[in-house]
Formats: structure tokens, C-alpha cells, sequence
């Protein structure tokens, strides 16, 4: 289970990657069903301008294409960083069966960092969480990826070229 568990993680890592060479926000998503991957994602949002272009977004729109469906039950989402308030409304909505995500966002993270979201039993669809897979490799390119934005920031300031 395990080994299988960090070869989708991996695929999200993949696609975090992705992210990270267009100049997005790092975080990746695959969604899997039977064993296969049924849905990718990385964060577009700068490169789309689309406020809802997150990576779990993303991957549950092709997985939901590739199913023709709105529906993925006996699916589960691979997240390389844990889903935000948005995502994880989408997530009840699309009836995934379980979340498995790297490291937690405690600024943003509606998993288990400021919320709860995906397992409270008031709503209408609970979700089975996992944490921590990857959670290393998951953090450090976020990690790095704000570290050269800051680089490339200061770098503007001193130039004075703000374009």
C-alpha cells in the first residue's frame, strides 16, 4: 500500500514541478481510481489568471472529464500540500473518497490546519484523511520556491524595475 501510495504522490510532486517552472505556487494533484490516474493538476493561476486554478481543481475537472461524471466516488486525491477552503469544498462536492496530502498550510489549509473541513459529520459527504506522505519533499520545494520569489523581489527593489 505504501509503495503504491508514494508512486501517486510522486505523480503530484510531478506536477508541483510543473508549477514551479511557470512560476506558480508549487502544490500538485492527481486524483486515482483503481489504481490508475484519472486526473492531473498544478496550480495556473498566475498563468491563466483564474482565481480557482488550483492543482486540486485542476486534476478533479479531468478526472470528472475522463469519468463523465461529477461524481468520483471510489476516488482519491494525492495532494503534495494540504487543500485549501475552496478545494475542499470542491472535494465534498465531487464525492472523493479520501485525501492524502504531503504537508499541512497553516495559513491557508482547511484539512486539518484551520479547519476540518473534508471529515465533519455535518455535511452531507465526509472524506478519509491521510497526512504527512511526503510531507519533506512536498515542503522544501514550496520552500524554495518562496525563497527565490523573495530573491526576485529584492532583486526589483534594488533595480527599481517593478515591471
Amino acid at each position: 500500500m505504501q509503495s503504491s501510495q508514494s508512486f501517486f504522490m510522486r505523480a503530484a510532486l510531478q506536477e508541483a514541478a510543473k508549477a514551479f517552472l511557470i512560476d506558480e505556487v508549487p502544490i500538485g494533484a492527481v486524483v486515482v481510481k483503481n489504481g490508475n490516474i484519472i486526473g492531473r493538476g498544478h496550480n495556473v493561476r498566475e498563468f491563466l489568471n483564474d482565481s480557482i486554478g488550483h492543482a486540486e481543481i485542476m486534476a478533479i475537472q479531468e478526472a470528472c472529464n475522463n469519468l463523465q461524471s461529477w461524481r468520483l466516488i471510489d476516488c482519491q486525491l494525492y495532494v503534495t500540500i494540504e487543500p485549501c477552503l475552496m478545494c475542499s469544498g470542491a472535494i465534498i462536492n465531487s464525492r472523493i473518497q479520501k485525501v492524502i496530502f504531503g504537508a499541512r498550510d497553516p495559513k491557508a489549509g482547511a484539512v486539518r490546519s484551520l479547519y476540518q473541513v473534508l471529515e465533519d459529520p455535518r455535511l452531507n459527504h465526509q472524506v478519509v484523511v491521510e497526512e504527512g506522505l511526503m510531507a519533506e519533499q512536498a515542503s522544501n520545494i514550496m520552500k524554495l520556491f518562496f525563497k527565490q520569489a523573495r530573491q526576485k523581489r529584492r532583486k526589483k527593489k534594488e533595480t527599481g524595475n517593478f515591471n
